[in-house]
């Protein structure tokens, strides 16, 4: 007997081998044709696939209401786009395709190369296959006998993957629709009619397996929805998404270069976005000296040795740069962490209790080799900045400088208007050996972080058990950004493995006179200024906050009869502090506003004969437009004290 446990607590009983899809037919038949997926004790399952015979299991029905189907329904159109381009093109290879955010993609070997070009013949191949609406059969057959079945179909690459890839596995399954079988873990939507919208974005390159030494492939990606209004609102996205994207952007308004004479992924802030990571620097900075931390400087290079007790090497070997081998024999790393530095720091002396708790913080710089195809403008890059800081604490200290770090991110977040986010709490696995520290310890310090997170009232908090770094629990805030997209920034991170006796042995003088081990708590609010950087570009279109504009005003001269008197102003504007240019061609009023609207400037101020006579400005706003005639004076101090409110203001 088995007994199936639904989402408002009911359960139904079978003495028979049920699928999920029969569980719906006893529920109704409307729900039956709606049930695209399953899932059975938090696992997604095909509707088709066989429930346990007897015992209990907690079914949800997943129908196209649920996130959970949108993903299965997507997988289904990869393996639809797979056969139009078999049924489109000669000597097709098969690689894999899996979804992606937003979409899907697959992988293909083939002699000739798929364009844009080729898109809408694909696509009316995707549609007539939607059309025939035939099921999606799933095959299990012993590894042996799929090895011949793949040879016979002559799709090498599924054959190699058999072999070594699923070399542990006695059986492996096949999807069949129609004519086209692939190799496939699952799950499908149960036709091809459920695939109601979809749309093939773009073509890249790609290796087999991620392996730049093997097989270059052709990517294409797609994307499929439940609805065609679902899939225009996300094109229009993609579309504002282009428009927004920092890379482009970053040239037009001058803020940064990438070029090739000083490496890939390596950034080259230009002065304009020099500017934009001065302002942010100055403000963590200001905030940090006001929390009690305690700025250092430290290199950017340490012996190999360093990084061998913190763990980075050579356990992460593979994502750094390779180390500088020095005549004596002596071997260096350029850091791809902060922490064994600030480490160093704390045990340049001996501590008490009383220095504790001791919060150093540095923007410090760090390398990683990411991979030449993984690397996108200031997003992914090799050299990145972290407003890196860490907390050496008592246990008892834990959670109220938890508890600071969680606020000061807020904080930070708060004050560039990114309103939109949730935290997520990540634990260990009980079951996993891969932590440090014990049980006992994890325990205490997981109960005190949620106890804190629970308290401050986080937005949309989430526990997310064995996600944890394996040294400790810790907290991402991931934000959404005007277009919906989610980042994750800031991070808090609690420490028992660099302290302990295995790495660093760091210790501190008790009021018992006898020696302890401190805590470690990392955190850094933005994370890697590069990136946060890249996403408040993209977020504000270019268009930042007065605070933080390269350029926060520009005076223009309606005509050189004027310009003497313009130029007295943007005088005292600079006086003020402002960051302000002049516009002095022999240009129309009119070129020279729509200038300095298509280079983003926050103010205008406009001067012609009135304002010179009156000895005042015409305010003209980035967003709402013109302000009417202000006194210079008026016009500053308007101008400073939205700076110094580091107001955040959008169209309304």
């Amino acid at each position: 007997m088995l007994k199936v446990k639904l989402p408002d607590a009911s359960v139904l009983e079978f003495s028979r081998r049920v699928r999920p899809v029969d569980v719906a037919s006893q529920i109704g038949p409307r729900l039956a044709r709606a049930t695209l997926a399953a899932e059975v004790d938090g696992t997604v399952v095909g509707a088709d696939s066989a429930l346990p015979e007897e015992g209990e299991v907690s079914l949800r029905l997943l129908t196209a209401k649920d996130p959970e189907a949108l993903a299965v329904m997507r997988h289904s159109a990869a393996h639809v786009m797979a056969r139009a381009v078999m049924r489109l093109f000669e000597g097709v290879q098969l690689a894999f395709g899996p979804t992606v955010d937003n979409g899907f993609y697959y992988d293909f070997l083939l002699d000739k190369p798929i364009s844009e070009a080729d898109f809408p013949k694909i696509e009316a191949e995707m549609a007539r296959i939607v059309q025939e609406d035939e099921p999606f059969e799933r095959i299990v057959e012993p590894r042996e006998k799929a090895i011949v079945l793949c040879a016979d179909l002559g799709q090498t690459l599924k054959v190699e993957h058999i072999r070594e890839g699923l070399a542990d596995q006695e059986t492996v399954s096949f999807y069949r629709q129609g004519e086209f079988i692939d190799l496939c873990r699952g799950p499908h939507v149960p036709s091809a009619g459920a695939i109601k919208a979809f749309k093939l974005l773009s073509v890249a390159g790609a290796y087999w397996k991620g392996d730049a030494s093997a097989q270059q492939l052709q990517r294409l990606y797609g994307t499929a929805w439940f609805s065609k209004q679902d899939l225009d609102d996300y094109l229009k996205r993609v579309e504002e998404a282009k428009r927004r994207d920092h890379r482009v952007l970053g040239k037009q308004l001058e803020l940064f270069t990438v070029d090739q004479a000083v490496g890939a992924g390596l950034i080259l802030w230009l002065p304009k976005g020099a500017v934009v990571r001065r302002e942010l620097e100055t403000f963590i900075y200001g905030e940090l000296i006001q929390r009690g931390y305690q700025p250092v400087y430290t290199p950017v290079i340490g012996r190999v040795q360093l990084y061998e007790t913190s763990g980075h090497y050579p356990y992460y070997a593979d994502s750094q740069f390779p180390p500088i081998e020095m005549q004596d024999g002596d071997r260096y790393l350029l850091r791809p962490m902060n922490c064994p530095h600030h480490i160093t720091v704390y045990k340049s002396k001996p501590r008490s209790y009383r220095d504790l708790p001791l919060r150093l913080a540095e923007l410090g710089l760090v390398h990683r080799f990411e991979q030449s195809g993984e690397l996108s403008g200031m997003i992914r890059v090799r050299g990145f900045t972290q407003d890196d800081a860490h907390i050496f604490c008592t246990d008892d200290q834990v959670a109220d400088e938890f508890r600071g770090c969680l606020d000061m991110t807020q904080f930070v977040l708060k004050t560039l208007g990114l309103d939109d986010y949730r935290v997520r709490l990540s634990f260990r696995d009980p079951s996993s050996s891969k932590y440090v520290g014990s049980p006992e310890t994890w325990d205490r310090a997981e109960a005190a972080l949620e106890a804190v997170c629970r308290e401050m009232s986080l937005p949309n908090l989430q526990v997310a058990q064995g996600e944890a770094a394996f040294y400790g629990p810790k907290a991402d805030f991931i934000v959404g950004d005007c277009l919906g997209r989610d980042w994750q920034l800031g991070t808090v991170q609690l420490d028992y493995n660099l302290p302990s006796e295995l790495r660093f042995a760091l210790e501190y003088i008790g009021p018992d006179n006898r020696p302890h081990r401190p805590v470690m708590i990392h955190r850094a609010p933005f994370g890697s200024l590069e990136r946060f950087v890249g996403m408040l570009i993209e977020h504000f279109a270019g268009a930042f906050p007065l605070w933080l504009a390269p350029e926060q005003v520009r005076v223009l001269a309606v005509s050189e009869k004027f310009e003497d008197y313009a130029r007295q102003v943007q005088g005292r504007l600079a006086e003020a502090g402002l960051r302000v240019s002049g516009d002095y061609r022999p240009e129309k009023i009119g070129a020279k506003i729509r200038s300095a609207q298509i280079e983003l400037v926050p103010y205008m101020l406009v001067i012609g004969g009135r304002e010179m006579e009156q000895g005042t400005v015409a305010v003209r706003d980035r967003i709402e437009g013109d302000l009417g005639a202000m006194g210079v004076e008026a016009a500053i101090e308007k101008l400073k004290q939205e700076i110094r409110t580091k107001a955040v203001r959008k169209k309304s």
